[in-house]
């Protein structure tokens, strides 16, 4: 008898139960911004399981019903199964038009993913969504909005209705929309109007849930004969300004001199601009100003915003690009201030711009300081406006000491000298919000 339940053990219950301890466990996620669903709204599960997954289902509870919106299903493997499975991706679709049983309200989305081994664990994911089929309704005020390339102005809505997201559209560009100060009902959304689009683009107001999106007119005007002329500028490369930009920025690098030159124009030009515009998620939900912007003291200009680049090595145009700011020159490593109150977001070198700072001064504005030679604040300072930052020098693509200083709005370029204007900032920004201090 012993020697038989020995046997029974060994074939059969020791296996069951290392096949049971080997088994895994799902991991669901679903993405955080997942928080309501309208008539068809995409639903993507990740899925991270080394044995690979058996079955996903997602369904959706409300009022103690249980609506199933899908369920995907592979071939069974208990005893073969997988080893180091990829995670994987299952997409689905739920909202109104598929379940019409659903109504405008809170529901619970209910996620569900089987492991595809002996166990067959299920890992089971629940998330308060709000079911939402109707549009939101927008109204935009009825200022006059005069637009300038590149430049930027503010407009005031408001929404009723569920809204997930809102702002302004400009072409392809999108800019976020804030609650009004001071506990004000409506929002508010600072928008550029970029350099380089067409005057014919109209700027829109919208609002959106995972429903539907509606749009809203503002009333805007283009001055024909205000619009800035950029210029279009040779610059002359000699062999000691290619070769320090070469040796300090692809110091690694082989092959011919011009084309390493080039490739830092331009693709390090696009990367670093990206980063840049990424600061943007970085930008306080408030306003850290309350004064005009200060150009840096004693400076001449020396290149302006947008002005056109001829890159021309030994007679021939190698490159052109835009200068999307302006270089502001004084005397050698003269102190370099903030622009005005803002938090340090960026201060290290980067590429083209050397030794740089970024400030945020709030709802995503910020300010640009290039070509540095010393850097004396960190990220996370809290700075004031005309507080030296450090020195300007001649690192990154500079050919000589001077300081690059540009602005963005919501990661896009802006031309910075209507920020330097306290007329305009009483004009299009503390007249339609509150600016705390701002006085003119």
């Amino acid at each position: 008898m012993r020697t038989f339940l020995a046997i029974l053990f060994f074939l059969f219950v020791l296996p069951v139960a290392i096949l049971w301890s080997m088994s895994s466990s799902p991991v669901v996620t679903i993405p955080d911004s997942l928080t309501a669903i309208g008539q068809a709204t995409p639903v993507s599960v990740h899925v991270v399981d080394p044995h690979g997954v058996r079955e996903v289902s997602v369904s959706v509870e409300q009022n103690g019903t249980e609506y199933k919106v899908g369920d995907l299903k592979q071939p069974a493997r208990r005893f073969h199964w997988q080893r180091n499975a990829a995670a994987g991706e299952w997409n689905f679709t739920a909202g109104a038009k598929a379940t019409p049983q659903l109504k405008d309200g809170k529901a619970r989305l209910i996620v569900e993913a089987v492991s595809n081994d002996f166990r067959a664990k299920t890992a089971r994911l629940e998330r308060e969504v709000m079911v939402v089929t109707r549009p939101p309704m927008l109204s935009v005020d009825s200022d006059q909005h005069y637009l300038y390339l590149g430049m930027a102005d503010l407009v005031t809505f408001n929404v009723s209705g569920y809204t997930t997201d809102s702002g302004v559209k400009v072409g392809n560009d999108r800019f976020r929309s804030w609650p009004m100060p001071g506990g004000k009902p409506g929002y508010f959304s600072l928008f550029a109007f970029p350099w380089n689009m067409p005057l014919s683009t109209v700027p829109q107001v919208y609002a959106a849930n995972p429903g539907s999106q509606v749009t809203g007119s503002m009333v805007y005007q283009f001055p024909k004969n205000e619009q800035p002329k950029y210029r279009v500028r040779d610059l002359q490369i000699s062999d000691a300004f290619m070769q320090k930009v070469v040796n300090e920025l692809d110091p690694n690098g082989s092959g011919d001199m011009v084309d390493r030159f080039v490739k830092i124009n331009r693709e390090m030009r696009v990367a670093n601009n990206k980063t840049l515009a990424d600061l943007r998620f970085k930008s306080e939900p408030r306003f850290l100003w309350s004064q005009p912007f200060l150009q840096q003291p004693n400076t001449k200009v020396e290149a302006n915003f947008a002005d056109t680049r001829n890159y021309v090595y030994q007679g021939k145009k190698i490159d052109q690009e835009t200068h999307l700011g302006y270089d502001l020159s004084s005397t050698q490593h003269v102190g370099v201030v903030a622009s005005n109150d803002g938090k340090v977001v960026y201060a290290a070198p980067l590429g083209i711009y050397g030794n740089c700072i970024v400030l945020d001064h709030g709802y995503g504005l910020q300010s640009v300081y290039g070509h540095m030679s010393e850097i004396d604040v960190h990220e996370g300072d809290m700075v004031k406006r005309g507080q030296v930052m450090g020195k300007s020098g001649a690192t990154g693509m500079a050919g000589g000491d001077h300081i690059h200083f540009s602005m963005l709005l919501e990661g896009v370029q802006i031309d910075p000298k209507e920020w330097w204007d306290a007329h305009w900032i009483k004009d299009h920004i503390a007249r339609r919000v509150e600016l705390a201090g701002f006085s003119n």
